[in-house]
């Protein structure tokens, strides 16, 4: 079995979208491992975001980057072609993909959303961690991902818990110092991945 890794995506959720591809291209080069694209369509959730015509535009520019979309839509079936086309690297649903989404679009790893869904910059729940314990407890080698208020005051808790996928936006986008954030939340989770190693 492949070893646990930590791995950072921030959210561009709350990045300033008219300078999508500088903004992206800035959290790579901070030590970013992928970018996290919330991609809402004003019904499943009341936010509207962006859609594949972006996407691709975003993958134009950056051929290698790993992109994941979390989406958060209705009716995932008419989003999946587009995004697919647009080289999607993994998607997250909101909700288990119909039976019909093509298997390499099915979860590869599990994603625990630690606010709720729609909205970037809001309070992380705690209370969630149980979920992400339970997890890590019974899928040891699963990819597990939290997705909402994580910063550098609420890394411990995910990374005690045994997520190892980290989720981080406006924490790691409003940062003065944002390589500095994603090296202290890898830190954090890292250091709790090899001391369930060591046991």
């Amino acid at each position: 079995m492949p070893k646990l890794c930590c791995k950072i995506g921030p959210s561009i959720l709350n990045a300033d979208l008219s300078q999508l591809y500088i903004e992206s291209q800035r959290l790579i080069d901070s030590g970013a491992d992928y970018l996290h694209l919330d991609v809402m369509d004003g019904i499943f959730v009341p936010n509207l975001t962006f859609g594949h015509p972006v996407v691709k535009c975003l993958r134009n520019k950056l051929p290698n980057a790993m992109l994941e979309t979390h989406m958060m839509v209705q009716n995932p079936i008419q989003w999946i072609a587009p995004m697919a086309d647009a080289q999607v690297n993994q998607y997250t649903f909101h909700t288990e993909p119909c039976d019909d989404v093509p298997l390499v679009c099915r979860k590869i790893k599990e994603a625990v959303m630690t606010v709720e869904p729609g909205f970037g910059g809001q309070k992380f729940m705690k209370d969630m961690m149980p979920k992400v314990k339970w997890l890590r407890n019974n899928y040891p080698n699963l990819d597990i991902e939290v997705d909402g208020g994580v910063g550098p005051n609420t890394i411990d808790y995910c990374a005690k818990a045994g997520a190892n996928m980290i989720v981080s936006g406006t924490a790691i986008i409003q940062a003065e110092n944002p390589p500095q954030v994603i090296k202290l939340l890898r830190e954090s989770v890292n250091k709790e991945i090899n001391l369930n190693a060591s046991v």
